[in-house]
C-alpha cells in the first residue's frame, strides 16, 4: 500500500454531509472513467461510438432514433456515430422488419471482439491498480462501496 499524503478530507473529518460525499464522489467517478476509458489508447473508437456499440451489444438491435433516446444525444449525432462504427465493421444495417423506411442497427462479431478487449483492458487496468495500491482490508471497503454505488443507482 502507498502512503497519500494528499487524503480526502472526508477520512480526517467528521461525518461529512451527503452534498459532500455526493460532490467527492462525482469527481473520483469522472476521475476513474477517464482511467478506464484511457485504459485501450490503441483503439481508435470515441467515447460516443464505445458507449453506443456497447448499448447495441447489451440491449440488442435497435434503430438510429432509438439509439439517440437512450444515449440522450441528437438523431443526427447518432447518425454520425452509428455510420464511423459501420464503416469500421462493427456495427451492420438490415431494414427494420416492422417499418420499412428504417434501418435496425446490430453488433457484429467483430464489434463483439473489439468490445471483449476494450473491457477485458479496462477490468486489467482496474484490478492491476486495485492489486498495486490497496491492501485486504481496503479491497473490502471498495467492495463494501461497490455495493452502495449499485443500491444507489437502482434505487
Amino acid at each position: 500500500m502507498v502512503d497519500h499524503p494528499a487524503d480526502s478530507p472526508t477520512e480526517h473529518a467528521a461525518t461529512p454531509t451527503s452534498a459532500q460525499v455526493a460532490a467527492e464522489l462525482a469527481v473520483a467517478l469522472g476521475r476513474v472513467a477517464r482511467r478506464l476509458r484511457q485504459a485501450s489508447p490503441d483503439l481508435e473508437l470515441t467515447h460516443s461510438q464505445r458507449s453506443a456499440l456497447a448499448l447495441l451489444d447489451r440491449e440488442g438491435p435497435s434503430t438510429t432514433a432509438a439509439l439517440a433516446r437512450a444515449e440522450l444525444v441528437r438523431p443526427q449525432s447518432m447518425r454520425l456515430t452509428v455510420g464511423a462504427l459501420e464503416s469500421q465493421g462493427l456495427v451492420a444495417r438490415a431494414p427494420d422488419p416492422t417499418d420499412g423506411r428504417q434501418a435496425v442497427m446490430s453488433v457484429t462479431e467483430l464489434g463483439r471482439r473489439t468490445l471483449a478487449g476494450v473491457r477485458a483492458d479496462k477490468r486489467g487496468w482496474l484490478t492491476r491498480a486495485i492489486d498495486e495500491e490497496l491492501d485486504e482490508t481496503e479491497r473490502r471497503t471498495l467492495a463494501d462501496a461497490v455495493a452502495l454505488l449499485e443500491r444507489l443507482v437502482h434505487r
